[in-house]
């Protein structure tokens, strides 16, 4: 997917990383502390903004055709930067205290937590229920997330260590610019896409699209699968080409009371005779 969509990608991540180092550029040259503190959280915001921005990309490119431009992209990512950026700064602190403690609680947060992104852009998600929705998708399969992430720690060593030798001999301001602006380009798609892959996989959605978790084909639910498809228990929505009853049926409606003389009661017959039992309740005079 990296290598079929790299250029649309790559250009998300770089529009918004070379804003944001321009902006940190001429702001610096004022110094300060309160200006100081200005760029760290103009570098967050970006960041947070590349992660939900990526997603969407990922999101929309899953069918193999890119949809949204750039600008479309990101602007369907914005109203997700606020819940992902509360949602980031409570796992980060939660997961720093865990990796000081005793290291294991820590890694157990990072896996758990995996896909709290995906979940609050594609879903919609707030930021406190993206942690449970995240847990309850990761249950079960954590050992192969926390994996997956290990490959990716491993893969992003590499690609700094390869940085930091290339620009080893720039001078010290450029050489960080260039290198945190170049591996944010890289690397945040790459990123993106892991964590995305991670979260269709654990939800069962087809490759090609479609609904998470139970709503999907060939899912567990899903048309054609006990639980829910059609001519299953459980209910479900009919192929393509069977109608349903119609319903009410077609014709006049029934006449009510029925036509002709009301019944005589007490019914005719010999004497001693008990009326007739209501069909319906199995007691009583008929038509009661």
């Amino acid at each position: 997917m990296y290598r079929a969509h790299a250029l649309h990608l790559i250009a998300i991540a770089f529009v918004i990383y070379l804003a944001a180092a321009i902006i940190d550029g001429l702001l610096s040259l004022a110094g300060g502390f309160f200006v100081a503190l200005i760029t760290s959280v103009i570098g967050l915001l970006a960041a947070y903004l590349v992660q939900a921005a990526l997603v969407k990309a990922v999101q929309d490119v899953r069918d193999g055709r890119t949809d949204l431009s750039v600008g479309e992209t990101l602007s369907a990512a914005v109203p997700s930067v606020a819940p992902v950026a509360g949602a980031s700064i409570l796992a980060g602190i939660a997961i720093t205290i865990g990796l000081i403690l005793i290291i294991v609680p820590g890694l157990f947060l990072i896996t758990i937590w995996a896909v709290i992104v995906p979940v609050i852009v594609i879903e919609r998600s707030g930021a406190l229920a993206s942690f449970g929705r995240s847990r309850s998708l990761v249950r079960g399969r954590g050992w192969n997330v926390f994996g997956t992430l290990v490959l990716v720690f491993l893969v992003l060593i590499v690609l700094e260590i390869v940085l930091g030798a290339v620009f080893s001999f720039a001078p010290r301001p450029l050489a960080s610019g260039l290198s945190t602006v170049i591996s944010g380009t890289l690397v945040a798609p790459f990123l993106a896409l892991v964590v995305t892959s991670i979260y269709y996989r654990l939800v069962g959605a087809p490759p090609g699209g479609g609904y998470p978790e139970t709503a999907g084909y060939g899912q567990p639910g899903g048309y054609g699968q006990p639980g829910g498809g059609y001519g299953q228990a459980g209910g479900g929505f009919p192929p393509p080409g069977d109608q349903p009853t119609q319903y009410p049926p077609s014709g006049p409606p029934p006449s009510y009371p029925p036509s002709g003389p009301p019944p005589s009661y007490p019914p005719s017959g010999p004497s001693g005779t008990p009326p007739p039992e209501n069909p319906q309740s199995g007691s009583g005079p008929a038509g009661w």
